[in-house]
């Protein structure tokens, strides 16, 4: 059959009959006919398979040709009245053209998006529009399409300012909005042109979705009919160009070159014919295919179809086609067939021509789908009254629709869900979405619809996923995306239905996120290496694929007061759930140190199940850091859930991560292998660290400015298993005693290390707005600052170190040229950015979006820098700003008393250097938090003199010795002993630095005589009646908190005698739930 296959130049003769056919007749006739449907119908049956699908090879442009002589034409002389070539110029020129541009993008051709403009980055124009806007002078971003999408130019909605480009603005005074364009059109061409698009839309949308293979729609059928039938092979994703190759050449025995040519045109176009004949013979090549291809995975898909079939289906796509150019013409003409297609056939719901084809999108093939979904792009979602009536079809239908791409196998780029785009990220239209069709509700429940593999807590679980799971899972992703378009635009104004509907989908996200909370749980391997590493990839991918939603939730709940205020509750209410699953046998124990006991519980990370997948804690986290931002706390502090918070429970498990991490890099889980160490790195890494590590941090803090921070240190010391070393005395030198404890005595070193660096974090990380009193321009300052203290860095470089928001952008061209100087390229390399020279002051040595080998880089750079200028090498703590009052009593952490005593150990151990297991490290992060402390209360003394009360009294605490029956030396003391030990040479210059600002600091406290030192135990002044029961005594109960004397009044914000906000009843902090 090969030489059946080969071109023929000529094809087949054409039929004197449709040659001798008359367009301007055969519309005569429709216009005196009192059954157009049948007339029409007829006329189809009778032409189209002698036009379409003669022989094995088709030949488009004679095909098309005689569809526009015979077919095409008598329609449009029906819908003009007249000759086509003068009516549709007379449609066009009454016309008033709409204000959008609309042009479908075809595949790799250019778009721009402004980056200062657009509403966000699917905003995009063709090349036309763009050099005629004024987005041409402003900074763009500038890629290629894929296909499907179209320019937004003259859309209000999708650009800040300079929505019309030259070519578009100058219809925008003649046309009104809701002007109807039919008035425009002639009452007769009204009429007849509705008849036409109804009778062929029907036709088209009846034929592409018709299943049977031997026989047409009665009214279609042909009295003669040909023997004649089509092998068509359909397009898959799953087989390869070779495996088709290779099946085809035996299947129906063609040449490579005949084979590649079938495989081409079935990859581009969805399907094609590869053997024509009677049906015995077409079913043959049919079994062969099937068989040669159903080994490893499903075989292709094949059918053998009646030729008059494979015609009016070709015919059908044609007709879609000529539709989307007709209504080109007049913008009347477009909105006929948005009527026709939207309106409801006789069965009801979902009975529209529209619904039809969306909800068989998934049983068209690839070239089907992608020309009707332009119809609908150069129809529906140009008209906006249709769009929105369009909208409300594709929301209502959305579940269904989402279903049928999970288990299709074609790309999203040729599925209707794909329109999402054009949809959601409309911002009337979401909102309008939202309120009226739940749509933030729908989204989220179809997308865990389809995670239904859980454990026994309902968490999700990706541990034994098969292949299709794993496939269907990567499918459903893209859900996540319409959830972004949806949310990318966020409302200025708020109604009570907008936020009824936006906190039912609030509601819905928690129930998502608490499926995450505490997934994929991680026990230490002791003794056997583990056997295979676990699958961890699934749920990072999920946790990086909603890091932007989680983003943009926050973003929402921000811009509403009751907003704010009600998703707070409810996801406290959701995370005091997840805490009563999260039993693990937890046994209750009593802490002391330094006189200050605390209830809490045994939990030892190293021995129990530890998740590092906390998302409703970190959302809790965020929302916290809102309240103190948007200032609701102070506002409105009788209205929130404050008394309720049990601090002990909300650090529990950020802590818990944290303490994992540091047991990672101490080595304690090294027979865990890669999987671990893989997830360690993704969460500090910058696509995942903001709504994971940065939150815990947050977490932590606000857990801490919450309770006692004796409490806090002594529930840290615990979780990081240290709490024997700094509880009993001479434990350390026991320790260093045992030879055979040498790696356990290393791993005490490094956990001691991470603890400190913890507790600098902590303190010093205030550069979040909402945490410390600074702005976001201070926080991408900072970012850059440090990513330059390594090295100096090209663009490129320093981009790709920062986190992009939603928008795909990172705020940096707003501030570089503040902080940074660029460095031209030479002859050869690149430009680069140079920190500025009086920016080194803020440079903060452990600052916590370091790595490890970046820490130790920026260090050595600076203290280069240092040398080169002449300057003693210290590497202070840099000047901090506040923090905001919810977070005030955070500073009280240096100078409790568990923290002294740490502080005094880790001393105490360097000066008898020999006895003791200690390192340089440790020593460098408690000198380093001691010069933080001096920091801070210097600030407070300049600040806070006017109101002459200093609570931070860091200096006199360190001045006295230790009490009995130790008697060790003050912490001066033995700071003033390291200046002269000869093995601390490196720290000496940071050693000086402490002391003189510690003379500095005694200077402005003597030079003040008038103020009177209030000396407290770190958070409470008797001014304002905050009274604290004596820590020594057993605690009962949960740990609740008081809002202090001032938080009725709005003063508060702006009370600098209390340090901080929110202080606790002295209770039992064990509580978890």
């Amino acid at each position: 059959m090969a030489s059946e296959l080969e071109p023929e130049p000529e094809g087949p003769a054409i039929d004197q009959s449709l040659l001798e056919c008359s367009a301007e007749e055969t519309a005569g006739k429709w216009l005196q006919s009192t059954d157009l449907t049948r007339e029409v119908y007829q006329h189809l049956a009778h032409y189209v398979p002698k036009i379409y699908c003669r022989g094995p090879n088709p030949f488009p442009q004679k095909e098309d040709m005689l569809a526009q002589h015979v077919l095409l034409g008598p329609m449009e002389w029906y819908i003009c009245g007249e000759d086509p070539a003068f009516g549709f110029p007379k449609l066009e020129e009454a016309n008033k053209p709409s204000h959008l541009c609309g042009r479908v993008f075809k595949v790799g051709e250019p778009t721009y998006s402004c980056r200062d403009c657009a509403v966000d980055p699917t905003c995009v124009l063709c090349m036309e529009c763009f050099l005629g806007s004024i987005h041409r002078d402003h900074r763009y971003r500038m890629t290629t399409s894929g296909g499907g999408g179209f320019c937004d130019c003259g859309d209000a909605e999708a650009w800040k300012e300079g929505p019309y480009c030259e070519k578009h603005v100058l219809n925008t005074s003649e046309v009104e909005e809701e002007e109807d364009p039919l008035i425009h059109l002639p009452e007769d061409v009204i009429a007849r042109t509705y008849n036409i698009f109804a009778i062929m839309f029907h036709y088209a949308v009846e034929i592409l979705t018709w299943e049977k293979e031997s026989e047409l729609p009665a009214d279609l059928e042909m009295i003669e009919k040909s023997d004649t039938y089509y092998c068509m092979l359909f397009n898959d994703e799953v087989h390869t160009y070779e495996q088709v190759i290779y099946t085809l050449q035996k299947a129906v025995n063609c040449t490579q070159k005949e084979a590649i040519g079938f495989a081409t045109t079935v990859d581009r176009d969805g399907r094609r014919s590869v053997r024509y004949g009677d049906f015995p013979y077409c079913e043959q090549a049919k079994s062969v295919i099937v068989r040669n291809t159903s080994r490893q995975t499903k075989p292709l898909k094949v059918q053998v179809m009646h030729s008059s079939i494979v015609a009016h289906q070709n015919f059908g796509l044609k007709l879609l086609s000529w539709l989307g150019s007709i209504i080109g013409y007049s913008d009347g003409l477009r909105r006929i067939l948005c009527q026709v297609g939207l309106q409801e056939g006789p069965d009801g719901e979902n009975s529209s021509l529209v619904d039809r084809l969306m909800l068989n999108d998934s049983k068209l093939w690839k070239g089907a789908r992608t020309v009707y979904h332009q119809l609908f792009m150069s129809s529906l979602l140009m008209d906006l009254k249709y769009k929105k009536l369009f909208a409300v079809r594709f929301a209502r239908n959305y579940e269904r629709l989402q279903s049928d791409f999970v288990t299709d196998d074609h790309e999203r780029e040729f599925s209707v869900a794909d329109l999402s785009v054009q949809i959601f990220t409309v911002p009337s239209l979401a909102r309008m979405l939202i309120t009226e069709e739940n749509l933030l509700t729908i989204i989220i429940k179809t997308f865990m619809d389809h995670l239904r593999h859980r454990d026994a807590q309902g968490r999700f679980q990706f541990e034994r996923y098969t292949a299709l799971q794993a496939f269907k899972f990567r499918r459903v992703q893209s859900l996540i995306l319409d959830l972004k378009y949806v949310l990318i635009s966020k409302p200025t104004e708020w109604s009570d239905d907008l936020r009824q509907k936006f906190l039912e989908g609030f509601d819905a996200f928690l129930e998502l996120l608490k499926c995450m909370q505490g997934m994929d749980p991680i026990t230490r391997q002791v003794g056997q290496h583990i056997e295979m590493e676990p699958e961890w990839e699934a749920a990072f991918t999920l946790q990086m694929k909603l890091t932007h939603v989680i983003s943009m939730m926050q973003d929402w709940c921000a811009l509403d007061e009751k907003v704010l205020i009600e998703a707070y509750k409810k996801c406290l209410a959701v995370l005091m759930q997840c805490h009563g699953g999260f039993t693990d046998g937890e046994q209750p124990i009593t802490l002391s140190i330094c006189g200050h006991s605390v209830e809490t519980i045994r939990y030892c990370v190293s021995q129990e199940k530890v998740s590092i997948h906390l998302p409703v804690s970190r959302l809790l986290a965020g929302l916290h850091v809102l309240l103190s931002k948007s200032e609701v706390a102070y506002k409105f502090p009788e209205l929130l859930p404050l008394s309720e918070l049990s601090p002990p429970m909300l650090i529990e498990h950020p802590l818990r991560c944290l303490v994992l991490c540091a047991q990672v890099h101490a080595g304690m889980w090294r027979r865990n292998g890669f999987s671990l160490v893989n997830q360690i790195y993704y969460y500090h890494n910058v696509k995942c660290r903001r709504e994971m590590f940065d939150k815990d941090i947050i977490m932590l803090q606000t857990g801490v400015s919450m309770m006692d921070p004796n409490h806090f240190l002594m529930i840290m010391l615990s979780r990081f298993e240290l709490y024997q070393i700094f509880s009993t005395p001479d434990y350390g030198k026991r320790l260093n005693s045992e030879v055979t404890h040498k790696d356990i005595v290393q791993q005490n070193n490094t956990l001691i290390e991470e603890m400190l660096y913890l507790i600098i974090m902590l303190v010093g990380e205030r550069f979040s707005p909402g945490v410390g009193q600074v702005n976001a321009t201070d926080e991408i300052k900072r970012e850059i600052i440090h990513q330059l203290s390594i090295k100096p860095m090209a663009h490129s470089e320093l981009v790709k170190s920062l986190p992009e928001d939603e928008n795909k952008e990172t705020g940096m061209e707003s501030v570089i040229e503040a902080v940074a100087h660029f460095r031209k390229p030479g002859l050869t390399g690149r430009g680069m950015y140079e920190l500025k020279p009086e920016c080194a002051k803020e440079f903060n040595l452990y600052f916590y979006h370091f790595s490890r080998a970046e820490q130790s880089k920026a260090e050595e750079a600076q203290r280069k820098l240092k040398r080169q200028n002449r300057e003693d090498t210290a590497l202070p703590p840099p000047i901090l700003p506040p923090f905001c009052p919810l977070f005030a009593s955070l500073v009280n952490i240096l100078q409790s008393d568990v923290m002294l005593c740490i502080m005094r150990t880790i001393l105490h151990w360097a000066i008898e250097h020999n006895g003791y297991a200690w390192s340089e490290s440790m020593l460098q992060r408690v000198l380093h938090l001691i010069g933080m402390a001096l920091q801070e209360e210097k600030q407070h003394l300049e600040n806070v003199m006017e109101e002459h009360v200093v609570t931070f009294t860091f200096t006199q605490k360190i001045s006295k010795p230790g009490e009995a029956p130790n008697n060790s030396p003050s912490i001066l003391a033995m700071l003033e002993t390291l200046q002269n030990a000869p093995y601390l040479e490196v720290h000496k210059d940071m050693v000086r630095w402490i002391l003189k600002t510690f003379n500095a600091i005694k200077k402005m406290r003597a030079s003040s005589s008038t103020s009177s030192v209030a000396e407290t135990e770190g958070t409470i002044t008797e001014e304002h009646n905050f009274r604290v029961q004596e820590r020594k005594t057993k605690p009962r109960g949960r740990e609740k908190l008081r809002l202090p004397d001032c938080a009725g009044r709005r003063s508060w914000p702006r009370c600098l005698r209390c340090s901080g906000t929110l202080l606790m009843r002295t209770k039992n902090s064990s509580s978890r739930r």
